[in-house]
């Protein structure tokens, strides 16, 4: 018990100092930067997204009737959108860990991730993002999200986004948790199959009607971020991979959505059929918010076994719970998350609880404090203790 107390009372006092660091204003992101507007704008805390936000993303990084003079240079020639200046902005995350399925002691993980990153309008309804990790568990990690997004098309709520892209960002977006502990069913995958619920590339499209659902469609190569072979191929097989989403916001603290995906790959000579099924919600107050997923997998060979094809059943989810104090002008926050993942492969079994705290230092810093206890997972069950200071500007 002392030796407990003793770490806690130092965690406690780095997080402390962190707060203290709050004196002078960083330099705010790319797109508060061009609009000269506050991060709380959008986030609440940031990487969040409020629904303005979400609403700010999905019209292709412009505010509407609020653009920018001298955005794009004048050249005289109306057929050229040449932005004035290139938006960048920078996102470091940092840590300081005690996790004792491993060594017992501290860790410094700083920098943990380091990520450039860049958006905007290039023409009218046409607009592009991208992030590069210089990197990521101390290795570069490369291009992850980098798409072109084509809005409004035909001036309807229709969007086509065409690049890289997670396949669940129309369900929860992995990048923009507030948690170190991920969405683990996101990010499962069974057998030797590669597709999951994470970076794949293809095309998007989303349409928005003005009182039903929202739906989504994707196809994409199933196979992750997958280089390219010899011939500048980055489909391996024939086959691509779809999922359709719909998501209903039935009134003003609730929406539902459902989705269905459906995926083939070939190694070598063999096949595996996938399909996955899911259901989530958000249920939302000012102070406080539930977001649940559910996910049903069926593989019917992902070992790709030639003689014995083996099918495995996995499900899982996870529950997010936030809150805000003081709504969007809270400074402090926390957020539970349990993750739960069950499966006929044993080693991607996995079961985890956590509680996170957060204060912002400035608008676009953070310094958290979040403990984990891992139930079930291929290292048994374990603790992670950690802090960290996560900024962009």
């Amino acid at each position: 018990m002392g030796r407990n107390f003793k770490i806690i009372m130092v965690l406690s006092m780095f997080m402390f100092l962190l707060a203290l660091l709050g004196s002078e204003a960083l330099a705010i992101p790319a797109f508060a930067r061009k609009y000269s507007m506050s991060c709380k704008v959008c986030h609440t805390p940031f990487p969040k997204l409020k629904p303005y936000g979400d609403d700010f993303m999905n019209n292709g990084y412009v505010i509407k009737g609020k653009e920018t003079p001298r955005y794009y240079i004048d050249t005289g020639d109306n057929l050229l959108s040449l932005l004035r200046e290139l938006p960048i902005a920078i996102r470091f995350d940092g840590f300081l860990s005690l996790n004792n399925a491993n060594n017992h002691r501290f860790d410094f993980a700083a920098p943990f991730v380091i990520k450039l990153l860049s958006g905007g309008e290039i023409a009218p309804h046409i607009s592009y993002f991208l992030y590069f990790l210089f990197t990521e568990k101390g290795e570069v990690a490369g291009l992850e999200d980098a798409f072109i997004m084509l809005n409004d098309l035909f001036k309807k709520p229709l969007d086509i986004y065409l690049g890289q892209f997670q396949v669940s960002d129309p369900l929860f977006k992995r990048e923009l948790r507030l948690t170190y502990e991920d969405y683990r069913i996101y990010c499962t995958k069974v057998g030797n199959a590669r597709a999951d619920l994470t970076y794949d590339r293809g095309v998007m499209i989303t349409y928005s009607f003005a009182r039903g659902p929202d739906i989504c469609l994707e196809v994409v190569n199933g196979l992750g971020l997958h280089p390219a072979d010899d011939v500048d191929t980055f489909d391996t097989d024939k086959y691509k991979n779809l999922l359709l989403r719909l998501s209903q916001k039935v009134n003003k603290s609730l929406r539902v959505g459902a989705f269905g995906y459906l995926g083939r790959e070939k190694q070598g000579q063999v096949d595996d059929q996938l399909w996955m099924l899911g259901g989530d919600f958000t249920w939302g107050l000012p102070k406080l918010e539930l977001n649940v997923q559910y996910v049903e997998r069926r593989d019917d060979n992902p070992y790709f076994w030639v003689l014995a094809p083996e099918a495995i059943r996995t499900r899982g989810g996870f529950a997010e719970l936030i809150y805000l104090p003081k709504a969007d002008d809270s400074r402090w926050y926390t957020t539970a998350l349990f993750n739960w993942v069950d499966s006929q492969q044993p080693d991607i079994r996995y079961t985890s609880f956590g509680l996170h705290y957060g204060y912002l230092v400035r608008r676009n810093m953070r310094a958290t404090i979040e403990g984990t206890y891992v139930f079930k997972s291929d290292l048994g069950n374990y603790f992670r203790l950690g802090l960290g200071l996560i900024t962009g500007f």
